[in-house]
């Protein structure tokens, strides 16, 4: 059936353009919620501002920033106890040492639960189907524990470190276990979450090129898919450490002598040029670790 030039002509104009486009509307869903929160909790601009007293405190701790202690007072702290820079260096390292230790059991946990909560190991032609109990593992088995780890990456990541740290406190009490369970478990999580997506998003070509030559499920997975996701998975590792070492100074509120134990007792005393020598070696320490960090991830990535 022929066209008229009326409909050619309709046919032949552009649509216009929504005046509101997807990433628009996103961000107007979450600014108008953010209004209906604010309404919904009563908050008002008054509240933000500080008192007199408060303003005369904060005040006071600022100014104590360009002049951090370097030592205890005369008769702050009984003899034999080392001395405030020591301790300084002290609760250093053990932050830096449950940072780690933490890290170290998170990548193992995100590790397994990155593999089997990506679809790289079982979704696609691979050539471990020949078999009637293969083909039903891929089709069955496989989605139902894909579903299962998504679930259990979720459960994880989303109960924050002081959350855990609280359980953990409560079953076990205080001691070096609870600190690194608390924080493994979550960065576990996340490190899963992470770890999965990179795999799936991983070039497939040396994969494809593996799986028509023949090799196996776990050849095509380990040669093909893997060493094309490890360097971002690496790098990225290293990047939680780095906030694996805060949340691990913040334990130091629930009693672990980390830095945060020392800041909290010395804001508690309103020794404040104390709170700037633990906040300045927390700073150096995230500043170490990120400067040598950094320089393996450039290597990583290159």
């Amino acid at each position: 059936m022929a066209r008229s030039p009326v409909m050619r002509a309709t046919l032949a104009i552009p649509r216009r353009p929504p005046p509101i486009r997807a990433r628009g509307s996103v961000l107007l869903a979450i600014l108008g919620l953010g209004v209906w929160a604010f309404l919904a909790l009563d908050l008002t601009w008054a509240q933000v501002i500080p008192t007199a007293a408060g303003l005369r405190q904060i005040g006071e701790f600022f100014s104590y920033a360009l002049r951090p202690a370097l030592s205890y007072q005369p008769g702050e702290v009984p003899d034999g106890s080392p001395s405030l820079l020591v301790q300084a260096l002290l609760s250093a390292r053990l932050t830096l040492i449950f940072a780690v230790t933490a890290m170290s059991l998170s990548v193992v946990i995100g590790g397994v639960l990155g593999f089997l909560g990506s679809t790289a190991w079982w979704s696609g032609d691979a050539s471990g189907s020949r078999t009637a109990i293969g083909r039903y593992a891929r089709r069955t088995v496989a989605p139902a524990i894909y579903a299962t780890t998504r679930v259990v990456i979720t459960l994880m990541r989303s109960v924050h470190e002081l959350i855990w740290a609280v359980l953990f406190l409560a079953a076990l009490g205080l001691n070096d276990l609870s600190a690194v369970i608390a924080i493994a478990i979550p960065f576990g999580g996340t490190l899963a979450k992470i770890f999965s997506e990179m795999i799936d998003e991983a070039p497939r070509d040396a994969a494809d090129a593996l799986r028509g030559a023949g090799a196996s499920g776990a050849q095509v997975f380990c040669l093909g898919l893997l060493p094309r996701a490890l360097p971002d998975m690496s790098a990225y590792a290293l990047y939680r450490l780095e906030c694996a070492l805060r949340s691990s100074a913040i334990l130091g509120f629930f009693g672990w002598e980390t830095l945060g134990y020392f800041v909290k007792q010395e804001w508690e005393n309103a020794d404040y040029d104390q709170v700037w020598t633990y906040l300045y070696t927390l700073l150096l320490l995230v500043v170490l670790v990120e400067w040598w960090s950094s320089g393996l991830r450039r290597r990583f990535v290159a």
